[in-house]
């Protein structure tokens, strides 16, 4: 299955009611620091408002919940394998993407026969305190040499401005936060990214 190459990730399934019916056809969930009941709700509306919409949901991180709803994707950092159960979420069926920033990391994703592979921070980033610095556009090129077939998803400082330069290094894939939730536009925010990713 070819995956749409545009993936924003949203903290509140408030921005899949607002920005879903624009026509974005792929999206993940990153709820951090909430409770089961909160999440539940959360992830069970995205679903929800994703199968109305024709669109992917993954739920990043919470897979026993993303089992448990019967989603279809889950993303997982590399301190979330430490905890996770990767053949019960293969024996459920959810397809799984991965977060890399090393080859270390990288080898230890490709032996777990990822969906897609995530490589970032491209760009310097605002959304999250990273031990790692920002890895350049140029490493796309190198992740995608030995990641090969799988999807290569960049993320990290991504604006619609840049994302020519991703798919061109290498990238399948550009997923975007901050460019989309800080902007004072972010129905047209997307409707750029959605031009830009065609």
């Amino acid at each position: 299955m070819k995956l749409p190459r545009f993936y924003p990730i949203f903290d509140d399934v408030a921005w899949l009611r607002r920005l879903l019916p624009l026509g974005i056809k792929l999206v993940q969930l990153r709820i951090k620091d909430q409770p089961q009941d909160v999440l539940r709700a959360q992830f069970t509306e995205g679903r929800d408002l994703c199968s109305e919409n024709g669109a992917i949901l993954v739920v990043n991180d919470h897979w026993r919940l993303a089992i448990d709803l019967g989603c279809d994707w889950i993303h997982l950092g590399q301190e979330d394998l430490d905890d996770a159960d990767v053949d019960m979420i293969r024996a459920a069926g959810l397809k799984l993407g991965i977060s890399t920033h090393d080859k270390a990391e990288l080898a230890r994703a490709m032996a777990l026969n990822p969906d897609y592979i995530a490589l970032g921070p491209i760009y310097p980033t605002i959304l999250k305190k990273m031990k790692w610095h920002e890895q350049g556009i140029e490493k796309l090129g190198v992740w995608k040499e030995l990641i090969r077939e799988i999807p290569l998803v960049a993320i990290g400082g991504m604006s619609t401005a840049r994302a020519s330069g991703a798919f061109d290094a290498g990238a399948d894939i550009i997923s975007a936060v901050t460019d989309i939730t800080l902007h004072d536009d972010p129905e047209g925010r997307i409707r750029d990214w959605l031009e830009v990713c065609a």
